[in-house]
């Protein structure tokens, strides 16, 4: 999903997870407020498998559609959720600075979600690529939900590696570039958010919300095997957090 935002002259890759990162919440959260009674019945609930949450959320689609929620409730919901603390701020200051940092989106919601907030705020087009499942309404209404892709990485879940698109896009921009980019910051704040983080290197920065298990995750792994996660660490509880520290990356350049 390319976008004008793409600037050659740009020196470092700016990544964001979506849910809990970018928004306060998790955008499947929005979906059970708009079922009846603003909850799913325990079957469906009971269908959750670890590692398969792309499937959870397709039926959670497919059980809204069946409960005769249209395309209009779902829109409004995605819209109605608020910003993570500072994010548009965040986002303010990148938009400042697109000379300097490139961005994009890698995150396991789904492209409808993703989109429509973005525009809703103003921002889609600030970033260059949207990584994520696609997702869109089918003739009967339904919005339906696919897996981005098939991978072998053990620790991620089926539907989605996040290391592995990220090691392809690196790859990828730096030929179109002809050189790779200064430095890579990646934000996020879930498990998920470890995996592509471990191809990052010493002059990159890793973002985990404070407090969230992306966060713990790697504190953890710094306990137990010191020196083997890379990136700089930097924990955010508001996008100021994040602002301070690239506005030091582009004071510096």
């Amino acid at each position: 999903m390319a976008s004008p935002a793409v600037h050659s002259a740009s020196r470092f890759l700016m990544l964001f997870d979506f849910d809990e990162t970018m928004i306060a919440e998790s955008s499947d959260d929005a979906m059970i407020r708009i079922a009846p009674g603003q909850s799913i019945p325990d079957w469906l609930k009971n269908s959750f498998r670890p590692g398969r949450y792309n499937e959870h959320s397709q039926r959670i689609l497919a059980y809204l559609a069946q409960q005769g929620v249209k395309e209009g409730a779902i829109r409004e919901a995605i819209e109605g959720i608020p910003p993570a603390p500072g994010l548009l701020a965040l986002l303010g200051f990148l938009r400042s600075h697109q000379q300097d940092f490139e961005c994009a989106v890698l995150s396991d919601a789904n492209t409808y979600f993703i989109e429509t907030w973005l525009r809703k705020v103003g921002t889609r087009q600030l970033f260059s690529e949207i990584f994520t499942n696609p997702a869109s309404f089918n003739k009967d209404g339904r919005l339906v939900l696919l897996p981005f892709h098939a991978h072998e990485c053990t620790q991620c879940p089926e539907n989605m590696c996040k290391q592995v698109i990220l090691r392809d896009y690196l790859a990828r921009r730096a030929s179109e570039r002809g050189k790779p980019f200064q430095k890579v910051f990646y934000i996020g704040d879930g498990a998920n958010d470890i995996c592509p983080t471990l191809a990052l290197g010493q002059k990159d920065t890793a973002f985990p919300r404070r407090d969230f298990p992306m966060h713990r995750i790697i504190q953890d792994m710094k306990t137990a095997q010191p020196g083997i996660y890379k990136p700089t660490v930097v924990p955010w509880a508001h996008g100021e957090d994040v602002i301070n520290c690239l506005k030091k990356v582009v004071e510096e350049r």
